[in-house]
């Protein structure tokens, strides 16, 4: 289970680029310099943070490519080789053969044009003797390029650092690439190469943040050889098909190698920075494999003494990020409460996701007997956010695209036209993360969704507590069926109600949300309530399969790992189960009575 979140940045290829050349050598008047100039960019202005990089900013950033897709990224470090990543080339523990492989250099879209573009047949993978896997380190990989790159304003190499050179903590470093702008959400067309700035965390910061459980109860230890970069609060980060490009600092007019992207658990998740194979301890190993190259890769000797930064907190002084979403004063008072005000329609109930959106029932809006059909007149909508003088304005509306005909599916994600400056009045809930597991017996409440009802009666009848995932899926799953295991989304949430079992009263009503606890944090974990009649417990889709979704959409919604890792003796069982035959009692034949004393 380890490898679902621990993912080396790969991913798979993508469509061919048309009309590069393979240039077989050098032009004849085209002479190779005898001291190799490295990292001087041509001048251009940048984009701050995980955007589109201006052309020519990053000249030695390659794309690698296998039957024609790219599937990774290196850095040219001299006119015949390019430094990568090992993972991208060692399957099983079989190095691939080097004619697979090709580098295209000069390129920033790779939906073209290819003007400043050029190929290159590789002619040898090398890499470390002592490389096994990403975790285990000397994730890295030299290139010889058949022949040599043609040199110019679009084509140049970077500086490596020499072994003694230190990149001093909370430096202010750039990452390069074409890989994912989100975990699941591939680079869009034109693929033009991003860029995102990241923070150099030293190696008490970084592995204070691995220490700390995150996906799956997983912590990691760093190796000698590894170097994190990133952010405690996450939301910036390489991601898959980043694999092997640099990660490049600036150094007195020189920009500088300091790492090659290697792993991470997921992208841009908090307290997960990215884990990079730090450049510098390799350079005996890399003059090693390119010695008698003319012009080889070029060391400068470092011009500067770094000076300690504010990024290094020791061991005692360890600061986690916390959630940025999900507190509540108190429960039933929810800060990220929205009603979608539309005119000639009862208000729909929904919550905000992030600084500009608000996720609510699509069948609010969509016409029941057209669906096809969208609504119009967003300038005449308006939300109401909890303690918010004004209503904000909605400048876009977008449906799930199964939401018409998919009950699991009744989404839309409503964009507001002014971003909304979070405080404890308004505030995001978390959603989770596909592998979300909420535990058995968390505590939870129902919160209005959609055209919802008023609060049944005192708010105590809003308190649950969740049944574990086999007594759902049963509940409401097929005989003999497969029951989900933990870290698979699940089929159906289930909370009990302690009043409503010991009243034996029945709640009819259907327009609510699921929202549970974990550490002091409110996560939206179900949607529409499906039970029918008075069949208990009731029964909640699962928002878990949706976070790919709102994430792609909103490029900003909150999406957390779980907070709660307690999956000892006392939780679920985590071996396949499945479902015994149904009884004529239907629930009862389960043996959901007296759960609340089990």
């Amino acid at each position: 289970m380890s490898q679902h979140l621990l993912l080396p940045f790969v991913i798979l290829a993508i469509s061919p680029i048309p009309g590069a050349l393979q240039d077989s050598a050098l032009s004849p008047t085209q002479e190779e310099p005898e001291d190799l100039d490295c990292g001087r960019p041509e001048p251009s202005t940048r984009i701050m943070g995980g955007s589109e990089a201006q052309p020519g900013s990053w000249p030695w950033q390659v794309s690698l490519h296998q039957r024609g897709g790219h599937i990774c990224g290196g850095s040219l470090i001299a006119p015949s080789w390019v430094l990568s990543a090992a993972h991208c080339f060692v399957t099983n523990g079989t190095l691939e053969p080097a004619t697979e492989w090709s580098v295209l250099l000069g390129v920033h879209s790779q939906d073209g044009p290819l003007d400043s573009a050029h190929a290159r047949a590789v002619a040898a993978i090398l890499v470390p003797d002592n490389y096994s896997s990403v975790e285990l380190g000397a994730d890295l990989a030299l290139l010889r390029l058949a022949s040599p790159a043609r040199l110019g304003p679009a084509v140049r190499p970077i500086c490596l650092p020499r072994a003694s050179h230190r990149f001093a903590h909370g430096t202010a470093c750039w990452a390069t690439g074409w890989g994912d702008i989100q975990e699941a959400d591939p680079l869009p067309l034109p693929w033009a190469l991003q860029e995102v700035e990241l923070r150099l965390l030293g190696e008490a910061a970084c592995q204070c943040l691995y220490s700390r459980p995150g996906p799956f109860n997983l912590t990691f230890q760093l190796l000698p050889g590894m170097l994190c970069a990133g952010y405690p609060e996450g939301r910036r980060d390489t991601c898959q098909g980043d694999s092997g490009g640099p990660l490049v600092c600036e150094e007195g007019g020189q920009w500088f190698q300091a790492g090659i992207t290697s792993f991470g658990f997921g992208c841009g998740r908090r307290n997960r920075p990215g884990v990079f194979t730090a450049v510098a301890p390799y350079e005996a190993w890399i003059r090693e494999q390119v010695m008698g190259s003319e012009p080889g890769p070029a060391f400068p000797t470092q011009s500067w003494e770094p000076q300690p930064g504010p990024w290094e907190p020791t061991d005692e002084n360890c600061t986690i990020a916390l959630p940025e979403c999900g507190k509540a004063p108190r429960p039933g008072t929810w800060p990220w409460e929205a009603r979608v005000m539309v005119p000639g329609s009862r208000p729909c109930h929904g919550a905000l996701v992030s600084e500009s959106w608000v996720l609510a029932p699509a069948s609010c809006f969509l016409d029941p007997i057209n669906s096809d059909l969208l609504p119009r007149d967003l300038d005449n909508w308006r939300v109401l956010l909890p303690s918010r003088p004004r209503a904000e304005l909605v400048a876009r509306f977008v449906p799930h695209e199964n939401a018409s005909w998919d009950d699991t599916s009744d989404l839309a994600l409503l964009q507001l036209q002014t971003p909304v400056n979070l405080s404890t009045a308004s505030r995001p809930v978390c959603l989770p993360h596909p592998e979300h597991y909420f535990l058995p017996r968390s505590r939870c409440r129902l919160a209005r969704w959609g055209r919802g009802e008023p609060e049944p009666g005192p708010s105590t009848l809003l308190e649950a507590e969740l049944l574990g995932g086999w007594w759902c899926h049963c509940l409401y799953g097929r005989q003999g069926e497969s029951v989900p295991p933990p870290g698979d989304p699940p089929h159906a949430l289930c909370p009990a109600y302690q009043e409503e079992e010991e009243a034996g009263r029945c709640w009819n009503y259907s327009h609510w949300s699921l929202l549970c606890q974990e550490e002091g944090t409110w996560f939206l974990a179900g949607i529409s309530d499906f039970s029918s009649g008075c069949l208990r417990p009731r029964a909640f889709y699962p928002l878990q399969t949706h976070g790919p979704w709102i994430s792609h959409v909103t490029r900003g919604a909150y999406l957390e790992d779980q907070l709660t890792w307690d999956w000892g003796p006392e939780g679920e069982e985590t071996e396949t189960q499945a479902c015994p035959p149904h009884t004529e009692h239907g629930g009862e034949g389960l043996g959901l009575r007296g759960l609340w004393g089990s």
